[in-house]
């Protein structure tokens, strides 16, 4: 069982309010044995929605207490954004999910770089808050940059 990014199969939940389509994730979605969802929604922000950057650290800073998402407008979400990654995995594990494929670089969903905190687009190594969550519990996490080996 597959958990995807809602985003990468056409829904419109992306933080300006439009997606992250990925023709070969939908794909894949179509074919069934998958789960889409968005953990920003997950966790009552709204679309549209300020971008948001993780500060001082990564998803597992965040989970630890010791890093905040904000919003480029300096609002603190992080509870937010904690609460979306908790249900996320709730579905999960719900659904014996063993693998995640999620939206690079997202403060959610995020897999090996992520923004930096500067809202200058530029990265740094590390994982979105729900990337992280998911990998703790044993959930392989891909990004939809990495799919292109999976078969479909």
């Amino acid at each position: 069982m597959y958990l995807i990014s809602a985003c990468l199969c056409g829904l419109n939940c992306k933080y300006n309010g439009s997606n992250n389509y990925n023709e070969k994730v939908k794909a894949l979605y179509d074919k069934g044995n998958c789960i889409a969802v968005c953990p920003e929604n997950l966790g009552s922000l709204p679309t549209p929605r300020e971008p948001h950057e993780i500060i001082n650290g990564e998803g597992k800073d965040v989970l630890a207490g010791t890093a905040q998402i904000i919003s480029k407008d300096g609002t603190d979400n992080t509870s937010k954004f904690i609460d979306g990654a908790n249900k996320t995995l709730e579905i999960a594990k719900l659904l014996n999910v063993d693998t995640a494929i999620l939206q690079a670089r997202s403060p959610s969903c995020g897999w090996g770089q992520i923004y930096d905190g500067s809202f200058d687009n530029n990265l740094r190594n590390g994982n979105g808050i729900t990337a992280e969550l998911l990998s703790q519990h044993g959930i392989k996490i891909l990004t939809e940059e990495e799919i292109k080996n999976l078969l479909v």
